[in-house]
């Protein structure tokens, strides 16, 4: 039932709002914020009345400062535009974290879908993978936030909703198995779907991302995920300087601002690279495998090829690109 050649993995892109020059972006001065306007509207006319709502909004622009009313949506930025967003960024955050970053613009590469594969018979819940994610992609360390959340499971049962995911105690335990969970990169997101400001997205290589500066925090997103998967930044996240993860990427592990969603990338930072996600290289039993599964020499396609995987709710036909897989 897997399909690793299927390269029907983009959803059409819609336009933006109006003409591309409103943003989601927090306002602040003068007492309005757009981000609290655009969910009090969210809130009142619901989904699809708030996204026919936003166009008025553009006209808007004149009675605020340039510094609160932020860039268009980033699929309509040029070049030259989102490397002056990318600056301005960096700027704040050296303002803000005392910390000197990099933020730059990864692109998909082509020719490449990547997926993600987990052999359960392996992995033994010491949670490295957690602990790495939240230290690469800058999550705020009161709260010791990460995209993946690890389920202690009973052996002999699937049954996720029966799991432990704040398990405590040494591990492995002899009659539990531990499930890795972030975000499957769907090929049919109903997190996309339901976006009314179309603030995330699918790209070409499978990601699905958000644009962090569009996001209105309305959590639909949040809601629609079958997984879990995304999480909210309820305060500004607070971090040393010295922990700061000083390569960034605009649409990946940036310092997010508070009030927005986000969500694993499959570190696209690093493997648009050519490197492997954080939470691959700390794994001390290589439990995890990560590759293209448009290349059938990648160790991902050799496991969806040999091995009896399988996809988390697959009866909602979502189509994962995140499978898991036990040893015969």
């Amino acid at each position: 039932m897997i399909d690793p050649q299927n390269t029907n993995t983009t959803l059409p892109k819609k336009s933006c709002a109006g003409d591309g020059s409103c943003s989601g972006g927090s306002g602040g001065g003068g007492g309005i914020s757009r981000r609290g306007v655009f969910m009090g509207l969210g809130a009142t006319l619901g989904a699809a009345a708030f996204a026919r709502a936003m166009a008025p909004i553009v006209e808007w622009a004149a009675d605020l400062s340039v510094d609160e009313f932020l860039q268009k949506h980033y699929t309509e930025l040029k070049p030259e535009q989102l490397a002056k967003v990318m600056r301005r960024l960096e700027a704040e955050i050296e303002k803000d974290y005392g910390a000197k970053v990099t933020i730059s613009d990864s692109r998909p590469q082509p020719g490449v879908k990547f997926g993600y594969a987990l052999n359960l018979s392996i992995c033994i819940g010491c949670r490295k993978c957690s602990e790495a994610c939240h230290k690469e992609n800058n999550h705020d360390r009161a709260t010791n936030n990460s995209y993946i959340r690890v389920i202690e499971m009973q052996k002999g049962s699937i049954d996720m909703e029966h799991g432990d995911a704040v398990y405590d105690g040494p591990v492995p335990q002899k009659d539990k198995y531990y499930m890795p969970v972030q975000c499957q990169q769907c090929d049919h997101p109903p997190c996309v779907n339901v976006c009314p400001v179309e603030a995330t997205w699918k790209e070409d290589d499978g990601i699905v991302v958000v644009d962090y500066n569009w996001c209105i925090g309305c959590r639909y997103c949040e809601a629609a995920c079958p997984y879990h998967a995304r999480r909210f930044n309820w305060a500004k996240p607070k971090i040393a300087a010295e922990q700061i993860n000083t390569e960034q990427s605009y649409l990946s592990n940036r310092i997010r601002p508070q009030g927005v969603i986000e969500k694993c990338t499959f570190c696209l930072h690093r493997t648009r690279k050519g490197k492997l996600p954080a939470c691959l290289e700390v794994c001390p039993t290589g439990a995890r495998v990560f590759g293209n599964l448009l290349d059938p020499e990648s160790e991902i396609r050799w496991v969806l090829e040999n091995k009896r995987v399988f996809v988390l709710k697959e009866d909602l036909g979502t189509k994962p690109n995140f499978f898991y897989f036990f040893d015969e």
